[in-house]
């Protein structure tokens, strides 16, 4: 049998074929306008989502035997805002994570409403990212488009109402939304009184990993696949990618270096982090996860490279880099504003420290450098909580590159495992997909059968000395800038 993972980006949508035994088929991928209205906001056309996807079903299967299709699963970029009227059109472009726009909801939830009553409601505060503020904002801003809503969805939940009829989503990516009781799994009435939203306005609510039903008959016609093909919940990018790394159960580790950055735990338990830097959510394999996402991570490194030096050769661009943890360049990362730990939309990107003898390459090396002691503020975070982190499985397009994984592993004294396939999200859709399938009883039995470690990036004592020195110096670059934004 075959499962299929599709993978709904930021830029594409990709999608992963996969056999019963773990084999990758086939990849493809297929892309789609990103559009930025005003500044600071981001927007993507659900329509396109879906042209896309079926024009990436059609090729990803041109070869095999259909009738071996036996499910698809997804893992989707979250917090995106899609509205849906009552004849199940497209009601505007969806509003997308890193979407800055929503300051003031934001700041009116926090504050007024506020954070202690938002993390009892839901385990989290709300971030300029998370669907509830753009939800505001859409009732404050566009009051004659809201009151067309009929269905308030996430962008891979439009995928799965396309193919299945099923309005639907799973715990994973609806933690996101700042209208889930995390902790008991079910919509805060509490919540959806603060944001005016009926509960039939939302989703029906799935774990990762159950069928929320079949494939349209007409959609199936169109593939070329039986009717029977099963279509799972999936689960938020995050989580996907942590299934698709084998990062389930307790006290296992991801970090994804994507267009943004995260570094994922998850745990068996619910957890809160009392500061609310990181977001507590839940797991696509039916426990909990603490996450800290930075914006902007692989995207700064694109941006450096595509955009500032004008070069798509990115190993030419790292190859002259040699005095890793002396630089004194520092970068900060906030190209599209900052989520953990600063939850700061205003936050903008900047560097520090150049001088006559600064060079390209310093200042290469700082992008990357920067990326990673963002992350290292959320790794601290939950240090500070008490958990114990030594190892993680690192996954995402800027994992791809050797130099970068040094410095990661070095700036947060961790040993990265690199796995034998780096599909993230894609391939998590695909084993939840064989999950809901009957393939595995569990998520956790279909990752110990299917992930496997290819090697492990040991982190460098002398750098390890040299990258704590640079990071407390880092540390206290943000707090000095800050009133600038």
């Amino acid at each position: 049998m075959y499962y299929i993972g599709v993978d709904l980006g930021t830029s594409a949508v990709k999608l992963l074929l996969m056999a019963a035994d773990g084999t990758i088929e086939k990849i493809v991928s297929k892309e789609y306008d990103l559009s930025f209205p005003h500044p600071g906001w981001s927007e993507q056309k659900p329509e396109d989502w879906w042209a896309q996807s079926m024009a990436g079903l059609k090729e990803l299967t041109a070869e095999v035997d259909k009738s071996l299709v036996a499910g698809i699963s997804f893992g989707g970029q979250m917090h995106g805002l899609v509205t849906l009227d009552a004849d199940d059109n497209v009601i505007r472009p969806a509003i997308l994570w890193n979407d800055g726009r929503t300051g003031k909801e934001t700041e009116y939830l926090n504050n007024v409403i506020g954070k202690e009553k938002l993390s009892a409601y839901t385990a989290n505060i709300a971030f300029a990212g998370f669907t509830a503020p753009k939800i505001l904002w859409m009732q404050e801003n566009e009051p004659e488009l809201w009151a067309k809503v009929a269905k308030i969805m996430l962008p891979k939940d439009y995928l799965a109402y396309k193919l299945s009829g099923s309005f639907c989503t799973d715990y994973s990516d609806a933690s996101g939304m700042l209208l889930l009781d995390v902790k008991n799994r079910c919509w805060s009435k509490e919540m959806m009184d603060i944001c005016h939203v009926s509960e039939a306005q939302l989703p029906k609510l799935y774990e990762s990993y159950e069928v929320v039903g079949t494939i349209k008959p007409e959609v199936a016609a169109e593939l070329g696949f039986t009717n029977d093909v099963k279509i799972i919940a999936g689960a938020g990018d995050n989580a996907a990618a942590a299934v698709g790394t084998g990062t389930v159960g307790e006290g296992k580790c991801n970090l994804s270096i994507g267009t943004s950055g995260t570094i994922f735990i998850s745990s068996k338990n619910f957890t809160v982090d009392p500061a609310n830097a990181l977001h507590s959510f839940d797991h696509a394999d039916g426990g909990y996860h603490l996450m800290g996402c930075m914006l902007s991570a692989a995207s700064c490194n694109k941006w450096w490279m595509d955009e500032i030096l004008k070069t798509k050769d990115y190993p030419a661009e790292q190859a002259g880099i040699k005095n890793l943890g002396e630089n004194r360049v520092f970068y900060l990362p906030y190209l599209m504003g900052e989520r953990s730990p600063h939850n700061n939309p205003d936050a903008r990107a900047m560097f520090i420290g150049m001088s006559m003898d600064t060079t390209r390459e310093d200042m290469t090396q700082a992008v990357l450098e920067g990326v990673a002691f963002g992350l290292r503020d959320s790794l601290e975070v939950a240090r500070s909580q008490g958990i114990v982190i030594e190892r993680s499985k690192i996954c995402g397009g800027g994992a791809k590159s050797p130099l970068w994984q040094q410095i990661i592993a070095s700036v947060m004294n961790l040993k990265l495992d690199i796995l034998e396939n780096e599909e993230g999200p894609g391939l998590g859709g695909a084993i939840l997909a064989a999950v809901g399938c009957g393939e595995y009883a569990t998520v956790e039995e279909a990752c110990d059968k299917l992930v496997k470690v290819k090697t492990t990036v040991e982190p460098d004592p002398e750098l390890i000395r040299k990258y704590e020195e640079r990071y407390q110096e880092f540390k206290k670059l943000y707090p000095t800038v800050k009133s600038l934004f």
